[in-house]
């Protein structure tokens, strides 16, 4: 086709007023982006000076998406939809034009050009680094670095072998490029285009020294030139004229742009490269050449450019944050602070603590948009730009590292702002000020609670100076009062009354005209909440209070309301359960709110989506704490189903993990599991299968609960079919051989499952499942999925030992599966313990396996493999044994432990931390206990899963005390003695044979084992009377 005939149809496709055109024109363009020279053609279009600048336009974006797409597929396996004659002509060509075309193209053609150099250099684009270095020294010096600036960007964060063409382009074009800086930096009354110049330089050094120090910069000589250029930039007044008026494009022009970056690599060369103490010996002495060459000087420039603030002179905030992030870093260096030490009351007094203050732009801020005050306030994207931060951080820097000068003098300073605020007449008091100085009271809390003699003043300050400004006509200084108060909520206060009035001021702030206090004062509530001794204070005006939140859930998008509602939901369990149908469909409601306005936002810091993940975190906390009333789950399921159904999909990627949390919860808290909830089976096995192979141990918990307690549904289904979407889906990542082990672990768990829960239902799955099983084992490599695979063979034993010993026999690889267990049962590490099957669950397995096979005639268990698995078990039994008397003994010690813990917490009035004790003053011990158990049982059995492998940990040998299964009721030494008097009385000889083949030690063991087994079936008897006793009302003894 054509150029006019392509460019016709663009103009339709983007310009027609007809909806039919523009169809049929977009139905056209998808045909022809894959014919032969296409893409050569849209980029002809695009700088085609003839052509009009809307079809240019729409040419740039559509050759822009198709690279995006097929450049370089994810997917390696897929056809290339790119023709090499087209890629070489598309690169011949794009490099001469990218700087040709106006600023509005040149943009998408730079994406276009990022795409490429990151696939293809060096290896299909060799010629790139000469092209670059040739026009250097051409008439092409701006598209030389601007090609130069994408190719040094690629391996910004690269390290190590990674890292290795950036040598060569350092050495192939720094110097010329040295040459080009300094005639730039030469140059008189330079124009904005030399601006345009010189930050591209700038981002380009930037990218080559970000995370290593090029070779070539070591020789001193060299980088003394560089650094001549960066400090004389750095100390040169930026240009006054041309600047413009306009705030949002002031700190945007060129020349402020060259500032920031001046000082960005200022700031880098000395933060990571220049302190001796952080650098390897071999860099030691560059660091110590750059700590007296450059490190002061660099401080005095800094300082310098402060002191335009001082004089009402205008530096943008970013590079006000930047250079207060270099003067944190000298803090605690000798030589840095004693150059700062003559200065540094002015910087403080003068710069810093003003910075700290209210501003004209807060204000404007605050009266014209109060949702973006907020989110600014709470956007930690904004820190890294924000002047406050930096100056709180330089203040905490200076009191923590030279406290002992400092601090005194700047809580004086604050003492007497605070002052002389409470003395001057109301149209005069410095509110801007007294917000400055409450600021750096709240920042310098840590400090303050433990520093004599400031600690012991700090409750007398707060009802001075930070409580009465709760009722302030001045809305900054009411919402900064309810935010120190949250600092300081968790100090012991001689007064209780004061904790109370400040709590009353906090939850009234709720309800204040103003967002920012609203939103500040939930933040506050928090803090209050965690340290309340007495929830009575609270309790009576819970209803009301959970209204406000949710007006302002409606409001604003901010998490720290979430964490707040999650703070208030755990502190008070059960008693949530009046409000958690109201509080699920609010967060339902919110997180739908959250996630579009995510969806219809492309910025990097999206304070929706934070939300959302936020909205989900506490619905779950709510089901947790309501966990004991499965009936509210029947009502708040539909709900949340619509939430689980969406994002139980690709959608959902962002806040899979949360979103299983909640369906964990919803499948083993709720009476049964509906047929709503079993629609989600299908969304968890593609995802699995798809791209969620990393959330393996999150999709294993709610499956769990789908076969345990939906066992019937599970088993009788064929619409879904079930049974065999789960051999499908197992089959699939268990045959992958390029899925680590590591990624498979959950699998075997999964088909332990299925055994334990279908026993006697599902025969006709274990001769699939062992073939997979045994396949798997032989290529396994750690020793954690090895093991629980052997436990699949185990379960298998213990479901039907017959069946599932007849199809080890025909897969032929029986014995070496028994000899592969028996070996790995007799591995031990370093410190004695054995190396596998290291829980106690573990080793019961083994035993329900392998005393199974006791029973089995000799026709399919022959005497010397019986003998052989007999002296197994007995040995497995015994370390049983040992394991759970060593569990026991230590929860006994634990349970002291906590007894007195409680105890002790009760006498100790000087614990600051005492109103976080998990249990209020209303509650008696007893219920206390069962909601904190009721509340981890939740938690684990949602996240009890994971088992990380660690030869060295102690957590390997413990087991998760509330994880169920079936096997819970059946007592391995029971089990083992009930097996052998089976052999006894079935085949009296064969018995008599085992017995005489056992030495003197298996012979005690054995004894030992039969002895405990009976002592066991006493106790279970005593068990199982008691709970009756329990059911039936009857008062139990306590013993």
């Amino acid at each position: 086709m054509d150029l006019p005939s392509l460019a016709l149809i663009l103009r339709d496709a983007a310009l027609s007023p007809n909806p039919d055109e523009r169809k049929a024109s977009e139905l056209k363009l998808n045909q022809l982006q894959y014919t032969p020279q296409h893409l050569v053609r849209l980029l002809q279009i695009v700088v085609d000076g003839n052509c009009e600048m809307a079809v240019r336009q729409i040419a740039s974006i559509q050759f822009k998406n198709f690279i995006a797409k097929n450049w370089s597929p994810e997917d390696s396996g897929e056809q290339p939809r790119i023709l090499q004659s087209d890629k070489e002509l598309v690169r011949d060509n794009i490099l001469v034009y990218v700087t040709q075309v106006p600023t509005l193209l040149r943009s998408q053609l730079g994406e276009c050009l990022k795409t490429i150099i990151y696939a293809d250099y060096p290896e299909q684009w060799p010629r790139l680094l000469d092209w670059v270095k040739y026009n250097l020294q051409n008439q092409q010096i701006y598209g030389a670095l601007f090609v130069l600036r994408i190719l040094s960007r690629k391996y910004e964060f690269k390290s190590d072998e990674e890292r290795t063409p950036v040598s060569r382009i350092v050495e192939e074009t720094f110097p010329q490029l040295l040459i080009i800086f300094n005639g730039l930096v030469q140059i008189a009354n330079p124009s904005l285009e030399i601006a345009e110049f010189i930050k591209l330089i700038c981002k380009i050094f930037w990218s080559s020294i970000y995370l290593e120090l090029p070779r070539q910069l070591f020789d001193l000589n060299v980088f003394n030139a560089w650094m001549v250029l960066f400090l004389t930039i750095s100390e040169r007044p930026v240009p006054v004229e041309g600047q413009p008026m306009d705030p949002e494009l002031r700190k945007s022009w060129g020349w402020w742009k060259v500032k920031k970056w001046t000082v960005h690599i200022l700031n880098r060369l000395y933060s990571r490269f220049g302190d001796p103490k952080l650098q390897s010996p071999e860099n030691k002495p560059f660091a110590q050449m750059f700590q007296k060459n450059y490190a002061g000087r660099i401080l005095e420039g800094h300082l310098n450019f402060l002191n335009t603030i001082r004089v009402g002179g205008y530096v943008p905030d970013r590079v006000t944050n930047l250079l207060l992030q270099y003067l944190s870093n000298s803090i605690s260096k000798n030589t840095m602070y004693n150059l700062l030490l003559p200065r540094l009351d002015v910087l403080l007094f003068e710069i810093v603590f003003p910075l700290m203050c209210f501003n004209d732009n807060d204000q404007k801020l605050w009266e014209e948009d109060p949702h973006e005050y907020v989110r600014k306030g709470y956007n930690i994207i904004e820190d890294l730009y924000s002047p406050r931060t930096a100056s709180m951080d330089f203040v905490n820097e200076l009191v923590r590292k030279r406290g002992k000068e400092n601090l005194p003098k700047f809580v004086q300073f604050v003492v007497g702002i605070f002052r002389s605020y409470d003395e001057a007449p109301a149209e005069h008091k410095p509110y801007r000020q007294k917000d400055g100085a409450m600021l750096a009271v709240g920042a310098l809390c840590d400090k303050l609670k433990q520093t004599d003699p400031y600690k012991s003043e700090l409750e007398s300050m707060l009802v001075q100076h930070i409580f009465p400004e709760f009722s302030s006509p001045v809305g900054h200084l009411r919402a900064k009062a309810a935010w120190v108060a949250g600092q300081y909520a968790h100090i012991n206060f001689a007064d209780q009354n004061n904790f109370r009035k400040a709590l009353h001021s906090v939850v009234s702030g709720l309800r204040d005209p103003d967002l920012p206090v609203r939103v500040d004062s939930v933040f506050a509530l928090r803090s209050f909440v965690e340290a309340c001794k007495d929830l009575n204070e609270i309790r009576p005006i819970l209803p009301q209070l959970l209204d406000e939140f949710f007006k302002l859930m409606n409001e604003v998008e901010n998490e720290d309301l979430v964490f707040t509602l999650e703070t208030i939901v755990d502190k008070f369990g059960e008693e949530m359960a009046p409000y958690a149908f109201g509080l699920c469909q609010n967060l339902a409601a919110a997180f739908w709110r959250c996630l579009n306005t995510s969806e219809a936002s492309d910025e990097a810091d999206d304070m929706g989506a934070l939300a959302a993940v936020g909205c989900l975190r506490a619905i779950s906390t709510i089901l947790e704490s309501v966990s004991s009333l499965p009936q509210l789950f029947v009502e708040i399921e539909p709900t949340i189903l619509p939430i689980m159904q969406k994002m139980l999909t690709t959608d959902g990627q962002e806040v899979f993990e949360e979103v299983l949390e909640i369906a964990s919860y919803m499948t083993f808290y709720s009476p049964t599991i509906s047929l709503d909830i079993w629609s989600l089976w299908p969304l968890m096995v593609e995802a699995l299968v798809d791209w969620a192979i990393d959330f393996f141990p999150n999709i294993l918990v709610p499956m769990d609960n789908f076969v345990s307690r939906g066992t019937a549904h599970f088993l009788t289904c064929k619409e879904p079919d079930y049974q065999q979407s789960l051999f499908t889906v197992l089959s699939t990542l268990m045959t992958d051989r390029n899925i680590e082990d590591s990624d498979i672990e959950s699998a075997p768990k999964l088909i332990e499952v299925i055994f334990q829960n279908c026993k006697g239902q599902v025969d006709q799955w274990v001769e699939p499942y062992l073939r997979l099983t045994i396949d798997r084992l032989q290529r396994a490599e750690t020793s954690y999925l090895k093991s629980l695979l052997i436990q699949v063979v185990a379960n298998m034993l213990y479901y039907n030992p017959s069946l599932t010993l007849g199809v080890l026999h025909n897969t032929g690889l029986a014995s070496k599966v028994f000899d592969h267990w028996f070996q790995m049962l007799q591995q031990k590490k370093k410190s004695g313990q054995p190396a596998n099957f290291k829980r106690e669950h573990d080793k019961k397995v083994c035993c329900l396996g392998l005393t199974s096979l006791l029973a089995l005639p000799g026709g399919q268990l022959p005497d010397e493999a019986l003998q052989r698995v007999f002296r197994a078990t007995l040995d497995l039994l015994v370390a049983y044994k040992n394991q759970l008397a060593e569990a026991a003994k230590e929860a006994e010690v634990d349970y002291e432990d906590d007894i007195n813990g409680l105890e002790s917490d009760d006498d100790d009035d000087d614990d600051e931390s005492d109103g976080e004790m998990g249990m209020d003053d209303t509650e008696d011990g007893e219920e206390a206990e069962s909601r904190k158990l009721k509340k981890l049982a939740a938690q684990a059995k949602a996240f009890g899963y994971d088992d990380d492998e660690d030869d060295d940990s102690d957590d390997d040998f413990s087991d998760d005390d509330e994880f169920q299964s079936p096997i819970d009721e059946v007592d391995a030494f029971v089990f083992f003695v009930d097996a052998i008097r089976v052999l006894q009385a079935s085949d009296a000889q064969r018995f008599q044979n085992l017995n005489q083949s056992l030495d003197f030690t298996y012979q005690a063991i054995a004894n030992g084992i039969a002895q405990h087994a009976e002592l066991r079936r006493v106790e279970i008897e005593k068990e199982k009377q008691k709970k009756a006793a329990e059911a039936a009302g009857i008062p139990v003894p306590v013993l």
